[in-house]
């Protein structure tokens, strides 16, 4: 052999470990993990996670996208208006009843069912809180329900 395989052979020896010393090797047990482990392996997870996912656009961030955009564009989009929900205007209905040369409204029925309520029910004016009215023509008369509960009549 030559003296630069000779030294190549002397760099490259293994020595191997006697077969005995490698059965006797014991397997490690996974070490106990407690609450704080846990708590530490958990935090890493998150901050794994966190680091993963795209932060969450909101509407500032994406004002400020849009203004640094619209710095380097020379044209800006046109902005639509937001639709927003109309307020309903409450109708307002008058209700006139005429019938034998007489002739009641809505609300002046309703301030006689009241009087009927605490006068002749006698009973106070903060528990009348709702009332249904019936008007029969033909009998001159209203019939009355207030508060789901109490019924009767008067005339008119």
């Amino acid at each position: 052999m030559t003296k630069i395989n000779e030294e190549i052979l002397e760099e490259t020896v293994v020595t191997e470990a006697p077969a005995a010393e490698a059965e006797v090797v014991e397997e490690k047990k996974p070490a106990k993990r407690t609450r704080k482990t846990k708590k530490a392996e958990e935090a890493a997870e998150g901050a794994e996670a966190a680091e993963e996912k795209p932060a969450k656009r909101t509407r500032k961030t994406k004002k400020a996208e849009e203004a640094a955009e619209g710095a380097e564009a020379e044209e800006k989009p046109v902005k639509k208006p937001r639709k927003t929900a109309a307020k309903k205007k409450a109708v307002e209905a008058v209700v006139n009843v005429q019938f034998a040369g007489k002739e009641y409204t809505a609300t002046r029925l309703v301030e006689i069912a009241k009087d009927v309520w605490m006068y002749d029910l006698g009973r106070e004016e903060a528990e009348f809180e709702s009332v249904e009215l019936y008007v029969k023509t033909e009998e001159a008369s209203v019939y009355y329900v207030i508060n789901g509960e109490v019924t009767g009549s008067f005339a008119i």
